[in-house]
């Protein structure tokens, strides 16, 4: 369990390093997200993002318990 918190860790640390040091990354503004806007409210879902984190994470977690 301490391995898998450890590396979940790490990854989060290098997902948050990449978004700031490299802000035009489209994660979390990717074609098919849902915004909605009225007068002074925004409702945002990001599903795509959602999909593709999944996605990526679902690769990620077969890989390292193969």
């Amino acid at each position: 369990m301490a391995k898998w918190l450890i590396i979940l860790g790490v990854l989060l640390v290098l997902v948050g390093g990449l978004l700031h040091f490299f802000p035009r990354i489209p994660l979390g503004r990717l074609p098919g997200d849902i915004v909605w806007r009225r007068e002074g409210v925004t409702v945002y879902f990001p599903w795509v993002t959602c999909l593709v984190i999944s996605i990526l994470l679902s690769v990620l977690l077969y890989w390292l318990n193969k």
